[in-house]
């Protein structure tokens, strides 16, 4: 089959025409609406109008049995086909009232859900900055494009960590992190030589995406009062390792590749550090039970 005919290059398509509508819906709908997720976190509207014009469109996509996100309890059955898509529609809401950087999360697996990461067939990310852009990880390669008017244009073929890190950036509460998370982030702000400066914007997607561009480290750990981590394995850190790994970087939930985690539950949570292969080295180095 011609890849551009294939389901997964239609899904990508579809993504791509739904993001420009999911940008311009924005508009008046920075406010919480009267509900909380699965996860029981505050649903803005934006989250709610995002999901439903993502089932809309996905769900009559030829090939695509399956399709859930974090923004609703159970698996939408769409039919006959082997592909399933979760999705993060709307990625770091709580930016909307300050009208900061926001994306969609999206990764396509060839299984049932909730699955490995291993049954991706692609996945990625698509960047609500001053240009609408989508990374899409896909057969071995990343690919960068521009989103105008439902168009993709390519700005970017075979996309890949810098070799020198440049930035860090890392979630939770401070006084939340774990004694080795805080030991991990001291050595990485004291070493002179690797000299990474701070980037946190509070919407993962950009952070990840200044981790392509750049070079350097995302996490967002587990924690004291969150051992599990915040982030969704299904909807955020499978899609987000394999953008990373099939960008030669290093994806971990703290001692294995994010893509190797089991899945027990849909919306189970997991601990994201994703970033250059070396700098996740040394982090599951300091995390490891007996490096104290």
């Amino acid at each position: 089959m011609n890849a551009t005919n294939s389901p997964t290059d239609t899904v990508l398509a579809t993504i791509a025409r739904t993001a420009s509508e999911i940008h311009q819906g924005l508009v008046g709908r920075r406010v919480t609406a009267d509900d909380e997720n699965p996860s029981g976190e505050t649903q803005f509207e934006a989250d709610l109008f995002a999901d439903e014009l993502l089932v809309d469109r996905l769900s009559s996509v030829d090939g695509v049995a399956q399709y859930a996100s974090e923004e609703r309890a159970e698996i939408v059955d769409c039919g006959t086909g082997h592909l399933a898509v979760a999705a993060d529609p709307v990625d770091g809401t709580s930016n909307l009232p300050s009208n900061n950087t926001l994306g969609t999360v999206f990764g396509i697996y060839d299984e049932e859900l909730p699955a490995q990461g291993t049954a991706l067939v692609a996945a990625g990310y698509v960047l609500y900055g001053p240009i609408t852009t989508m990374m899409v990880a896909r057969e071995g390669t990343v690919t960068e494009y521009e989103l105008a008017g439902g168009e993709r244009t390519v700005v970017r073929d075979d996309v890949t960590i810098p070799a020198d890190p440049a930035v860090y950036g890392f979630g939770g509460r401070v006084p939340t992190w774990t004694d080795a998370f805080h030991e991990f982030v001291r050595t990485i702000e004291t070493d002179e030589a690797l000299g990474l400066e701070m980037h946190y914007s509070g919407a993962m997607i950009n952070d990840i995406n200044q981790v392509l561009t750049d070079g350097g480290i995302f996490a967002y750990p587990a924690l004291e009062d969150s051992p599990e981590g915040k982030l969704r394995l299904q909807f955020e850190g499978n899609p987000i390792g394999y953008v990373i790994e099939t960008a030669g970087g290093r994806s971990s939930d703290g001692n294995k590749s994010l893509l190797e985690v089991e899945p027990t539950d849909l919306h189970d949570r997991v601990p994201l550090h994703v970033g250059n292969a070396e700098l996740i080295d040394r982090l599951e180095a300091a995390l490891a039970p007996d490096s104290g």
